[in-house]
């Protein structure tokens, strides 16, 4: 937490790249709970800092997704017809949070606003944080916060959700809560 406040304090440019814009808070997964009960402390912390904050909650995104499904039932019994299924990453899923995403993004948040990922690890297995990120960086111009469960090696700036997938690659500042 204190990491996330001392960031705060640094003023924010105009006229970064959306990249640059992204800040990845890395925390054990077994501090999942411990995280989701102190996460009020993150808004008060970007409020004091005089920010606005957007908390978006990806914790039940996919079983929402899967109810609004009119071929629900016959993915239950057949998940390998579901687009992009062998590959780990659901595209239609992914397309649609993004969309959703974005649409809350555009709407609520604005320059001076933390746009905070809550639930990522939610996604493991049916779709990569990357996607997501890639997805709706360029809808934040504030910056958008991810509260990441797994590990970030600096020196080849790699991040592996929940320990367990191949990491990958990305310039996210990364800080360790």
């Amino acid at each position: 937490m204190s990491a996330y406040r001392q960031h705060l304090t640094v003023p924010w440019q105009a006229g970064l790249a959306a990249i640059q814009r992204v800040i990845f808070a890395v925390y054990d997964k077994a501090d999942e709970l411990r995280l989701r009960t102190n996460v009020e402390e993150f808004a008060l912390a970007t409020q004091q800092a005089g920010k606005r904050w957007l908390l978006l909650d990806l914790t039940n995104a996919f079983p929402e997704w899967m109810a609004a499904q009119e071929y629900r039932d016959a993915y239950f019994e057949s998940p390998e017809d579901l687009a992009g299924y062998q590959t780990g990453e659901l595209t239609e899923f992914v397309a649609d949070l993004n969309a959703k995403l974005k649409t809350r993004i555009e709407t609520e948040a604005g320059p001076d606003t933390v746009v905070a990922l809550l639930g990522v690890g939610t996604l493991f297995g049916l779709a990569r944080v990357s996607s997501v990120v890639e997805g709706i960086k360029e809808a934040v111009d504030g910056r958008l916060l991810v509260f990441f469960p797994g590990e970030h090696h600096p020196e080849n700036h790699t991040y592996r959700l929940l320990d367990a997938r191949d990491g990958w690659n990305y310039l996210a500042v990364p800080l360790l809560v």
